[in-house]
């Protein structure tokens, strides 16, 4: 595939995300994570249809925290059509590890996902998909 160049002009308050963002995530350049936040962006566009996928929603969370744990089990029995299992690591200190293990039209388990991860005091959420059909 060729690769074409273009220009970007960025606010200088943006431009230093971007450098920040590189740094961090140990991009050689900018082009290139530019070019990884695009094809990111690209490929969670396209889970936004009814292919049938598998994946998993990963979450970290503080198990004192009752409230959050009684919320996933409400989520969960909402969502028993989607869900094929789900575990718990404890971790060390206060940390609990929670893999749901779905499967289903992309766009339901998205939904699914998005309301898991942002139940208040998730400290990380992350839907993993693959298609499936």
């Amino acid at each position: 595939m060729a690769v074409k160049r273009f220009g970007v002009s960025l606010e200088e308050e943006l431009l230093l995300e971007l450098d920040r963002y590189v740094e961090e995530n140990g991009y050689a350049n900018r082009s290139q994570a530019i070019r990884f936040l695009i094809e990111k962006n690209v490929a969670e566009q396209k889970w936004l249809c009814n292919h049938i996928v598998a994946g998993t929603v990963i979450m970290m969370y503080d198990v004192n925290r009752r409230d959050i744990a009684a919320r996933i089990l409400d989520l969960e029995q909402a969502g028993h059509a989607l869900i094929l299992s789900s575990m718990q690591y404890f971790l060390k200190g206060n940390f609990c590890l929670q893999v749901i293990t779905v499967t289903g039209e992309a766009y339901k388990l998205t939904r699914l996902a998005d309301k898991f991860i942002s139940i208040k005091g998730i400290k990380h959420g992350k839907l993993v998909m693959s298609r499936a059909d």
